[in-house]
């Protein structure tokens, strides 16, 4: 059993955050795998099953993101190495994708709650939001929407990450990180067609 973990806000004010970019390639990934609901309280998320995956959205908000994931992963008796967690990341430029496994948390405090309750021994897909030019400015530009034209490529971003997460469940790490492993949002870009082509 794989366990796609994406952090995020709950509710429709936070929907379209740079926050919330992997509560919305959860909410991608249950359309595509056709996913269906688990309902327990006990799991403190939006729990979802396609075959030998689940995907979690957790809803204790970001900073007790640990307690939801922790929940699954001990009901479901998931190690950290088989858990991948999407997430923003200000140190990366808007579209950037790495993935990697273990590392600090960076300062989010989505990784930091859940570093503390099941190790630091997991996957993060890492999905570039850019960073503000005054570092006092984080924590209202991660609670801000996308502007303009990082909502043009939202769309590629988002089917983007979820066929890497989705390649993560199938493929050796290493194999995923040099095949899926992106700078900047360039790619989305150039490959506009390509995108047309396989998703509309």
């Amino acid at each position: 059993m794989k366990l796609i973990v994406g952090l995020g806000n709950p509710g429709p004010t936070y929907h379209y955050n740079r926050h919330n970019i992997g509560f919305l390639v959860i909410d991608n990934l249950v359309k595509e795998l056709n996913a269906n609901t688990i309902s327990n309280k006990k799991f403190f998320g939006e729990l979802f099953k396609s075959k030998d995956i689940l995907l979690l959205k957790p809803t204790t908000f970001m900073n007790l993101s640990g307690k939801s994931v922790a929940a699954v992963a001990s009901f479901y008796k998931i190690e950290p190495k088989d858990i991948l967690v999407i997430h923003d990341d200000i140190d990366l430029p808007f579209g950037a994708i790495k993935i990697k496994r273990g590392g600090g948390h960076g300062g989010h405090n989505g990784l930091k709650s859940i570093d503390s309750l099941i190790s630091k021994e997991y996957n993060r897909l890492r999905i570039g939001v850019g960073k503000p030019p005054i570092k006092a400015q984080v924590a209202s530009y991660v609670l801000s929407d996308f502007n303009k034209s990082e909502q043009e490529l939202l769309d590629k971003l988002i089917k983007y990450a979820s066929e890497v997460a989705i390649e993560w469940t199938k493929l050796p790490l290493e194999e995923i990180k040099s095949k899926y492993s992106k700078k900047d949002s360039s790619y989305l870009e150039w490959n506009t067609f390509y995108f047309y082509l396989k998703y509309f």
